[in-house]
Formats: C-alpha cells, sequence, structure tokens
C-alpha cells in the first residue's frame, strides 16, 4: 500500500522550515525567510525538497502551511488602513485598554498604540441591552456620513463593534449590509463573527486585528495558492491555526487573526504526540527557532489551551503591554530568545540578550549578510556548538572569525572578558531567561516543573537543552527525530478542526440545562459546517468546554463538558470539576460562592490516529564517531574535546555519554557532560541526567 505524500512549510522569522512525508520516509530541509515577499521562500524551499526527493508537484496529496505573516504585519504596523465604527460613546475603547497598569511603579510605560487612529473610529447611535433590547434604535441616518468619510480615507478594511453584540448582531449586520451596498471592494469584519465573547475591549481589538491583517492575508494566500497551481501544485491547501487545528484557505482568509500563532501550535501538537509514544504524564515542550523560544506545558499529553493571546507587546516585552486577542490559542509563553537574539551591554554596564532578533536580515554577524550585531547563533559557533560548515544542512556557511571579531569588539572588551567567555556568558543569560520563564510559566499553573519529561525541538532548542534541564531540575529529555523542523512536522499530525466560542452565562448553582443544550447544538452545527466538507465521509469528533468562575471574579478556568444532553444535575457535577482545577492552580476553593460558567467553545476536528508507541531495545554498541570538536563545557566551565558523531549513523539500543555532539541536517543535540543519550525505538534521542 502506498503513502499519501504530504507537504508542510513553516515560516519563521529567520527561516523557513519545510517538510516532505510519505509514511516512513521524511525530507526536510530549511530556508532563510524572505520576510518582504513570504511565499517567495516556501516556493524555492518546496522546489528544493522536491528535487531531492525526487518527487514531482502533481505527486502532493496535501500541503499544510503556517506562517507568522498576521503576527508581523501586526508586529510592524504593515497591514491595511483600517476604521472603526462602534456605539456612541465608546469610541475610545481601544485607547484605553484595561482599567490597571501593567507596571504599577514605572511612571514611563509605554502602551500599544491602537491599531486604529482616533479620526478612523467613527461612531454610530445605537444601543441593545444585554438581553437583546432596543434601548436606542440604530440611527442608519449617520451611515452616509460614515461612509463619505471611508471613501475620503481611502479605507481598505473596517471592524465593526457594538455593545452586547457578541449575543444580538442585527445593528451590526446592518450596518455591514449598508456598508456592502455603499463600497463593494472594502473588507468588513464584524465582532459578533470574529471574536462573539464579553469583555468589550477584547472584542474589539481582535476585530480590528483582524480587520487590519485580513486584505494582506487574503492577498498573500490566494496570491501563493496561484504560485502553487503554477507549479503544478493542486493538492489541498490547509492552514495551522493557534489553536492547534487545520482549517480551510477560505476561512484562514476571513479570519487570519487565528494563525498568529500557527507555528508554535504545531510545537505543540508535536510535543502531544511524542507523550503519547512515550507514555509521559507531565511534559515540557520546549521550541527554540530563530527569533524565539515557546514553553508549554502538557499533562496526559495534552497541551494547555487558552482564548486570549497578546501581540505585539511594546513595553520590555511585558504582559498587558500588547494588543490582546481573543483567539483559540495552545497555551504558552514566548520569550524574545531565539539564534538571532541581539547581545549588548546596557546602559548600566550588564550583558543582556534579547528580545530583539537580526531575524534572516541581516541576520547574525556569521551569516555575512551585513548584521554586525553579536547574537546567540554567532556565540554558539564560537562554543563550538554549531559547525560552521554544516549549518542548515550546509546550506548556510558560517564566517567564524566574523562572529569572534564581533564579541570581541561588542562585549569582551567592554567587559574585560576575553577568548570565549563573552559568548559564554551570552548563552548562560539566555539559558537563565528561558529557564525563568519556564519556572514562572509553570508556577502560574500549579505544576511541578521537575515532575517534567523534556521534549526539545527546533534549531535552537538541542543545542541548549542540558543546560537549560540543569537549570530548573528536569532530568530527562528528549529530542525527536527531524527536531529542527519540528513545529513543520507537527503540522502534518494535527486534525482539521475548527473552534466556535461564544459567551453566554449561566449559573452552576441553578443550572438551565434546556438553554445551554440549545446553545450548544447551534455551535456544534456552526462548527462542524466549517470541518465537514474537508473531511469528506469521516464524522467529526467534538470537544467542548466551558469558562467558569465564582460569581464577581474576573478570571475563568475551564472545565470539559460531557458530550451528551445535559440534565439538571449537571450543574452540580461541573461546579465540582471547577474547584478541582481551582484548588490546583490557588490551592483553595471558596465554600459557599456560587460558581458561572460565561463562555463555551465547541470544537469539531477529524481523528488522528495514535502514534506508534516506544518499545524496549536491546543495547548495541555505538559507532564510532565521525571526529572530535572543541566545545564549551558549561560544567567545568572551559573547552573541552567531544566526539562528534552523526544521528543517522546511530540505530535504536546504542547510547553515549556527554559532552558530546550528535549532528543532524537542520541542528545538533550537545549532549551535556551530566548526561548519558540514548536512542530509543522509535529513532528519538532520550539523554537522562546522571545519577
Amino acid at each position: 500500500m502506498s503513502h499519501p505524500l504530504k507537504l508542510a512549510a513553516d515560516i519563521g522569522g529567520t527561516f523557513t522550515d519545510i517538510v516532505l512525508e510519505q509514511g516512513p520516509k521524511r525530507w526536510s530541509g530549511k530556508v532563510l525567510t524572505t520576510s518582504q515577499n513570504p511565499e517567495l521562500g516556501v516556493l524555492d524551499g518546496i522546489k528544493n525538497i522536491l528535487a531531492e526527493s525526487k518527487k514531482s508537484p502533481e505527486d502532493i496529496s496535501v500541503f499544510i502551511h503556517g506562517t507568522t505573516l498576521a503576527t508581523n504585519a501586526l508586529i510592524e504596523r504593515k497591514g491595511a488602513k483600517t476604521a472603526f465604527i462602534t456605539t456612541e460613546g465608546f469610541r475610545d475603547v481601544l485607547e484605553q485598554g484595561y482599567e490597571k497598569r501593567f507596571d504599577h511603579y514605572d511612571l514611563m510605560i509605554d502602551r500599544a498604540v491602537p491599531l486604529v487612529p482616533r479620526h478612523l473610529r467613527l461612531t454610530i447611535t445605537e444601543r441593545l441591552a444585554a438581553n437583546g433590547d432596543v434601548l436606542i434604535p440604530l440611527d442608519e441616518n449617520q451611515m452616509s456620513e460614515i461612509i463619505n468619510t471611508l471613501r475620503a480615507e481611502n479605507i481598505n478594511a473596517v471592524a465593526i463593534g457594538f455593545l452586547h453584540s457578541y449575543a444580538h448582531n442585527k445593528h451590526e449586520r446592518r450596518v455591514a449590509d449598508l456598508l456592502r451596498a455603499a463600497l463593494p471592494n472594502i473588507s468588513i469584519c464584524l465582532s459578533s463573527e470574529v471574536a462573539p465573547e464579553i469583555r468589550e475591549y477584547e472584542r474589539f481589538s481582535t476585530t480590528v486585528a483582524n480587520a487590519y491583517v485580513r486584505p494582506l492575508m487574503a492577498g498573500y494566500l490566494h496570491r501563493l495558492q496561484t504560485e502553487l497551481r503554477v507549479m503544478g501544485l493542486n493538492a489541498p491547501l490547509y492552514l495551522m491555526m493557534s489553536g492547534g487545528g487545520l482549517t480551510t484557505l477560505e476561512t484562514a482568509s476571513r479570519f487570519p487573526i487565528r494563525l498568529v500563532e500557527s507555528g508554535p501550535a504545531g510545537g505543540a501538537i508535536l510535543a502531544s504526540r511524542i507523550a503519547q509514544s512515550c507514555k509521559l504524564p507531565e511534559v515540557l515542550s520546549f521550541d527554540m527557532g530563530g527569533t524565539t523560544a515557546k514553553i508549554c506545558l502538557l499533562s496526559n499529553a495534552k497541551p494547555e489551551r487558552a482564548h486570549k493571546f497578546e501581540v505585539a507587546r511594546a513595553y520590555k516585552d511585558m504582559k498587558g503591554s500588547g494588543i490582546p486577542v481573543r483567539i483559540p490559542v495552545i497555551e504558552m509563553v514566548e520569550i524574545g530568545a531565539g539564534g538571532g537574539s541581539i547581545a549588548r551591554i546596557d546602559k548600566l554596564g550588564r550583558l543582556t540578550v534579547g528580545p530583539d532578533s537580526a531575524g534572516s536580515t541581516p541576520g547574525p554577524v556569521c551569516y555575512a549578510r551585513g548584521g554586525t550585531e553579536p547574537t546567540v547563533t554567532d556565540a554558539n559557533v564560537l562554543l563550538g556548538k554549531i559547525d560552521p560548515e554544516f549549518f542548515a544542512g550546509g546550506k548556510v556557511k558560517l564566517e567564524l572569525e566574523a562572529a569572534a571579531f564581533a564579541f570581541r569588539e561588542k562585549i569582551g572588551n567592554a567587559l574585560n572578558l576575553k577568548d570565549f567567555w563573552p559568548a559564554a556568558g551570552v548563552t548562560e543569560i539566555v539559558e537563565e531567561n528561558m529557564a525563568n520563564a519556564a519556572r514562572v510559566h509553570a508556577i502560574e499553573r500549579g505544576k511541578d516543573i521537575a515532575k517534567c519529561v523534556m521534549v526539545a525541538f527546533g534549531g535552537g532548542a538541542p543545542l541548549h537543552a542540558c543546560r537549560l534541564a540543569e537549570k530548573i531540575g528536569i532530568k530527562k529529555i528528549i529530542v525527536p527525530g527531524g527536531a529542527g523542523v519540528g513545529s513543520a512536522i507537527g503540522f502534518l499530525q494535527a486534525p482539521i478542526a475548527y473552534e466556535i466560542t461564544k459567551s453566554a452565562v449561566f449559573n452552576l448553582d441553578d443550572f438551565n440545562p434546556t438553554a445551554v443544550n440549545t446553545l450548544l447544538k447551534h455551535m456544534t452545527k456552526d462548527a462542524e459546517a466549517v470541518v465537514k466538507p474537508a473531511l469528506k465521509n469521516e464524522t467529526p469528533k467534538l470537544h467542548i468546554i466551558a469558562d467558569c468562575r465564582y460569581v464577581g471574579q474576573g478570571h475563568e478556568i475551564q472545565v470539559t463538558i460531557p458530550l451528551r444532553t445535559l440534565t439538571k444535575s449537571d450543574g452540580p457535577k461541573l461546579k465540582a470539576s471547577f474547584e478541582k482545577a481551582y484548588a490546583q492552580i490557588y490551592g483553595l476553593t471558596i465554600p459557599g460562592q456560587a460558581a458561572e460558567a460565561i463562555s463555551w467553545s465547541v470544537t469539531s476536528s477529524s481523528t488522528v490516529k495514535n502514534p506508534a508507541p516506544a518499545k524496549l531495545t536491546t543495547k548495541r554498541k555505538t559507532t564510532a564517531p565521525l571526529r572530535k570538536r572543541k566545545i564549551y563545557d558549561p560544567a567545568v566551565g572551559k573547552l573541552v574535546n567531544a566526539p562528534v558523531y552523526w544521528r543517522f549513523d546511530l540505530v535504536p539500543g546504542m547510547s553515549l555519554k556527554g559532552p558530546a555532539i550528535i549532528a543532524e541536517y537542520e541542528t545538533s543535540t550537545i549532549v551535556g557532560s551530566r548526561f548519558t543519550a540514548t536512542l530509543n525505538s522509535l529513532g528519538y534521542i532520550v539523554m537522562e541526567q546522571n545519577a
């Protein structure tokens, strides 16, 4: 039986990763991201991998794509010229944001500037109550002035968000109809479609962000599809979403805001599959690429999920300083700690790393593409962790001397450090930054990080995994095959899925099962309508959750809803599940306090076959190393000779003690001197700290 040929592409800030898979066979590669025209890098990568595999575009059965284009447009403010129409009196909600400051003691904080300037935030007289009653009728006579303003300002996209439209959207729909009749070429986004949830600031912010990037993303996706057709690649094109599911090009074009974390979501899917294969109850997923590092916690092979994310933080990468978007997203912490993260001396004479990155243009100094600022990748080259002759499978030759000069001039002379010490300082700092982020992320979720197994992937993670594990107390690390392109591999393992979230408040102590069942029935129908056309004859799976809280609180905890008709007795059961989760996070419950569910999420998805389990292996004699290379060992604080092994020469059952280097095409795994590495039955490198 022949296996289908599947293709995946992941556009990152520095590299675009391409993976081609046919059953057990896999071809992969990296090309530098072409930031100005992202599709060019994707197309070049596809051509390269097809030539290597000796396959043709017509052979491909499915193409799965993840991209940072929407994220970059928001960060760099390169989206469409957008207007916002809202209820009279609420034009400044986008400017006011939350009532609390994200840093109470810094008087000079910078907040994210709204995507829509004040003169393009237009208001109309109307008001609906929370129950749908018309308090103030929609004044349609004001629409002619609004339309004239949109024409005069050459607006490309319009976001519409009214009070309480998450539940009652007739005024939004009427305004949209009038706009389409007058301005048929304009892109229009309704908050009742993009984010039908309570909290108007976050709902408005999400709708504006979606409108801001939609012309760009829709244009890019259809342009890419056209180029693929010209190439002869006519396979279905699916997009990876932030929540870990795949969706069609048409849906992605309508709601591109759901793609902002598509790459990291693929990595979490990969970690989930590895946790299943190796029967790991608690996992810390560590994904480090060229621009950022992502850390995600998984329990019983399931990553934590959320309905809120923050884009384009404006001040010191601090939570609360960015643009909030309410979308289904896999919960993780993301920090500016990648291979391209820039090292410098700050005003106080301290060595700092990131969060800004050299990206692919100009890139680290060693890329010889015009970069002048030393980066983490430059440090790893100087410390022997990266082979300058075989970086990115030999496609990118690195300039060792240029990196050494930059470190000497920018770091070493300022701190009076010589030899490898400036580079060692940079890696130590970036590893401590990641360790601190992991600790805080685990504490906030009531997790014991020392009980986790680390799954490390991305071009940078295998280089730093052992040192990071030592810092946070993890004893076991798994580096999967193809780790350097891990997120793209995760794309190929993700289900086709779509999630719908709506706000509707129901008290769990006085539960109304009839109303809840009616709501979930309609939501299920809408979610399945997106997924079913791509599944042919398969019946989609359902997953339903509710965001619950104690009455009067402002934050929620997710509770799983059983897949059946709910009854009155389910109210106390859901409250008990909520309080169990509440106690795990906060260490207590509040006796006698009423609880409520305020938002409901229905996910419809395809069924994904369980991965093959890892099996016991027979010990084998380890093959001889290819050569030796000097590498910095933080355990002894000096350069030591380490054997270099080619990963594909190793077979299951072979083991080796650190310090050692296991090289492959897209990355290298550094086996720390306190670790022993073994290849398991699935070809994963399993590193365990010596007793």
